[in-house]
């Protein structure tokens, strides 16, 4: 039997597509550097604010990472982000 795990994209999709065609996390990258120590870019964390923002969702910031807990973040931030990724923890080394 096939197991079906279903994710919430909403209007979300749309936006990251916008953020991309921008180029924008490239160039916030571009123009703050890369950390080689953080899991993810700068200019990715925006995309996922902007995300986050437009998710029509009144939560606080450290509720960040469990906006996404119910969103499909490898089709909206890149291959091998998860949910827990975004959160102000210590930089993984």
């Amino acid at each position: 039997m096939t197991q079906l795990n279903v994710k919430n994209l909403d209007h979300l999709g749309i936006i990251a597509a916008i953020v991309d065609e921008l180029g924008l996390v490239d160039y916030i990258n571009e123009q703050l550097g890369e950390n080689d120590r953080a899991k993810i870019s700068a200019g990715l964390v925006v995309k996922a604010m902007i995300l986050n923002g437009l998710g029509f969702i009144n939560s606080p910031l450290y509720l960040f990472s469990r906006f996404f807990e119910d969103k499909p973040v490898e089709h909206l931030l890149g291959k091998g982000i998860k949910a827990s990724d975004l959160n102000d923890g210590p930089i993984q080394s």
